[in-house]
């Protein structure tokens, strides 16, 4: 019997960086370590070790600091030993997104009762960054120039295509971001992948922006994940 885990673990195992994008536009794709490939087996299979379809999450592209450091969406090297129970040695880093993704996981009931029933992944799953001369590389969305877009594409087609074959609940998708919501359905309406998609706003905006309002979020998105597991 193949697991989701067994084949989410081949699949990260087998990423490949794009070359066709801008000059100024980086990929970070840490799954060619040996490190991040230890992470990546002990996560999934810890989690998805069986065939039990999952309702998907998908976000934009990861962090740098966030799957673009542990190759776990929305996964810092703390949060993954703090709320997975998964020992590494990477260094600590800051991500925003990745804090308010696990108060959602603790307040679902834990690692184990969130990964049992979701999948987190994003629309195009490695990290972007972009130089800006005399500050370095920074966070990238692949929305955020329409030549990066339009590069990208077949390969978010392809990512989803190809990771909705793990084990997925095709009923409905959850998508962060509403920006990143005009992608999904673009997607959708090509593809015909999921039968609804429901939008919350993005952990990086709330955190960002709205972080006293940052209870009434957490409610709001216990409720839309409970709704869209039943």
């Amino acid at each position: 019997m193949t697991t989701f885990a067994d084949k989410a673990i081949a699949y990260y195992n087998s990423l490949v960086a794009p070359t066709n994008l801008p000059p100024d536009i980086g990929v970070m794709n840490p799954y060619q370590q040996l490190d991040v490939k230890t992470i990546v087996s002990e996560f999934y299979t810890s989690f998805f070790s069986d065939t039990s379809p999952r309702v998907f999450i998908l976000g934009i592209n990861p962090g740098r600091f966030g799957a673009g450091v542990t190759g776990i969406s929305f996964t810092t090297p703390q949060n993954l030993r703090r709320y997975c129970g998964i020992d590494n040695d990477l260094r600590d880093t800051p991500e925003l997104s990745s804090r308010f993704i696990y108060q959602v996981v603790d307040a679902f009931g834990g690692a184990k009762a969130f990964y049992s029933r979701f999948f987190l992944t994003s629309l195009f799953p490695l990290a972007l960054t972009k130089t800006i001369p005399g500050s370095g590389p920074k966070n990238y969305n692949f929305y955020d120039d329409r030549a990066t877009t339009e590069a990208l594409w077949p390969s978010i087609t392809d990512t989803v295509r190809t990771q909705l074959e793990f084990g997925s609940n095709r009923r409905v998708a959850v998508c962060l971001g509403r920006k990143n919501e005009t992608y999904l359905h673009r997607l959708n309406d090509q593809q015909g992948f999921f039968e609804r998609i429901v939008t919350l706003d993005h952990p990086r905006y709330i955190l960002q922006y709205k972080s006293k309002a940052m209870p009434a979020y957490l409610e709001s998105y216990i409720a839309t994940l409970h709704e869209c597991a039943e």
